[in-house]
């Protein structure tokens, strides 16, 4: 019997949406600071996101929920489930689904809930919601992919931990924009990352980063899923993979046969840096905005801890009369404020005040 994960009835993307904060902070400001600017194109990422001091992932999954509902045009109230990704949920104890849910008039014949599994907080979301609508429990689904990434003061994560993220409303095949042809989830108990509680900034187990964690997960779950269907890297027309930084994905996708110009589009984490749970799906988003009727799509991610999910869609016609109802992910990345150093520590409640 087959591993791939594929619902009972055809199911896929009816609307999608991101969101980017505004404000940016240069990398080469934190290496200044820090290192003596030494590394700062060490990790490839220009600038990176950062929330105003007025944002939070509830707000970010707000409106990010608010572009997928205009690409959608569907009631609000036929939503059955709302469940948001992320490792920087606004409350320890409180959904963040329930306040995401009231305020976009889903509430309250709806379920919802929190994911967390680092960086694929969002991608389990999406698995579940694709579970969801595929089994018939529901016509349509929401699932979304928001952080606002934490890193310790001068730590190599300071220069990545970032921003934003996407929301995706799944439904029937028949009424979207691309088609799920199957999925692949991979898992592990690798401790390369991880946070404890009451701890406010995550720690490395450095060794275990790169070959056992990322590389490994990543590769197993795109190659597992793509021999599973018989495809190789020529046969998708784009492809967006986990970005914790620029080069990670780069050499992840050429280990698998994907040249740079299928990952271009959906590689972000130059301009914005690694969103966590928000990174892949928020890529797939700016793939989305450009995509073609009879695309095939790869969006793989990694979550430390460890596991990847990776998907196969197929685009249909219907991604050209949705796409401009809402703000492409591009005039996001475009709409930029650069802030200095000092108002980042503030805005992030990295200073201490006695």
């Amino acid at each position: 019997m087959s591993k791939l994960l594929k619902p009972k009835q055809d199911t896929g993307i009816v609307g999608y949406g991101a969101y980017i904060p505004a404000y940016r902070l240069a990398t080469k400001e934190i290496s200044e600071l820090w290192r003596g600017g030494q590394d700062a194109a060490t990790l490839s990422v220009e600038e990176k996101s950062v929330p105003g001091p007025d944002e939070d992932t509830i707000t970010m999954a707000i409106e990010a929920a608010r572009n997928a509902l205009l690409r959608a045009e569907i009631d609000p109230a036929d939503i059955r489930s709302v469940w948001v990704g992320s490792e920087s949920h606004p409350y320890a104890v409180k959904p963040s689904g329930t306040v995401v849910a009231q305020a976009l008039g889903i509430a309250p014949a709806v379920n919802a809930a929190d994911l967390e599994f680092a960086c694929k907080g969002g991608t389990e979301a999406l698995q579940a919601s694709l579970g969801f609508v595929g089994s018939g429990m529901a016509d349509y689904a929401m699932a979304i992919a928001m952080d606002t990434a934490q890193g310790r003061p001068g730590d190599f994560l300071e220069y990545t931990a970032a921003a934003g993220g996407a929301a995706y409303i799944l439904g029937p095949a028949t009424e979207s924009l691309a088609v799920l042809e199957a999925s692949f989830s991979y898992v592990s108990d690798t401790p390369d990352f991880f946070r404890r509680a009451y701890q406010k900034f995550p720690e490395h187990g450095n060794r275990f980063t790169g070959g056992p964690a990322f590389f490994n997960h990543i590769l197993s779950s795109t190659r597992f899923l793509m021999e599973e269907l018989g495809l190789t890297a020529s046969d998708f027309a784009a492809a967006v993979f986990h970005q914790p930084n620029a080069k990670f994905p780069r050499r992840a996708a050429d280990m698998l046969g994907f040249t740079p110009e299928q990952i271009e589009t959906g590689l972000l984490a130059p301009h914005i840096g690694n969103s966590y749970a928000g990174a892949s799906p928020l890529g797939f988003s700016a793939v989305l905005d450009k995509a073609r009727p009879g695309d095939r799509l790869l969006l793989a991610s990694f979550g430390s801890g460890a596991g990847s999910d990776a998907f196969s869609f197929i685009v249909t016609d219907k991604i050209n009369e949705v796409r401009d109802r809402a703000t492409r992910t591009a005039t996001y990345l475009k709409r930029r404020k650069l802030i200095n150093y000092a108002t980042y520590t503030k805005w992030r409640n990295k200073i201490k005040q006695y």
